[in-house]
């Protein structure tokens, strides 16, 4: 078995990324949510635009500040970024704009882990920003509550 930590090899840098019809909202929804931060790309996009490398209709003004119109991603406030391009270097969710509507359960989703005693609290938060509880889970295993965001994306309160 080989591992990165013992062969010296550099851990895969990662994101997460969410079909949205609407990036912009889901971005400011799971911000509050997750009590990340949306990254400010607007240096890297007046610079790309300047060069003439970004034609003007791929940007839209988001929170008086010029955002990429198909994609904007959301970071944990502790983890690094390249302060030339707002990028986060650690975990991060993006948001891409996508055609199509949600249609299916989600294969992959995420689960948030509150703190003891603080699922209902939490579950009461996140309803207040848009999402809705889809159920309530009691298994021996443990309990959680299934909700989904504003868009319909599954995720599970613990």
């Amino acid at each position: 078995m080989v591992t990165a930590i013992s062969d010296g090899m550099t851990p895969v840098h990662w994101k997460v990324v969410i079909d949205a019809a609407d990036p912009h909202a889901q971005a400011d929804f799971w911000a509050a949510a997750l009590r990340y931060e949306t990254e400010d790309n607007d240096a890297l996009i007046q610079r790309l635009l300047e060069l003439g490398a970004l034609p003007r209709e791929a940007v839209v003004e988001y929170h008086a500040r010029l955002a990429f119109r198909d994609l904007v991603a959301v970071r944990h406030p502790d983890d690094p970024y390249d302060k030339d391009s707002g990028t986060g270097l650690g975990r991060r969710l993006l948001f891409q704009r996508v055609p199509e509507p949600k249609t299916v359960k989600n294969r992959l989703h995420l689960d948030l882990h509150p703190g003891e005693g603080s699922r209902s609290p939490e579950v009461e938060r996140l309803t207040g920003l848009g999402a809705r509880v889809l159920r309530e889970v009691s298994e021996p295993s443990g309990a959680w509550v299934v909700m989904a965001d504003p868009e319909g994306n599954e995720f599970c309160v613990h």
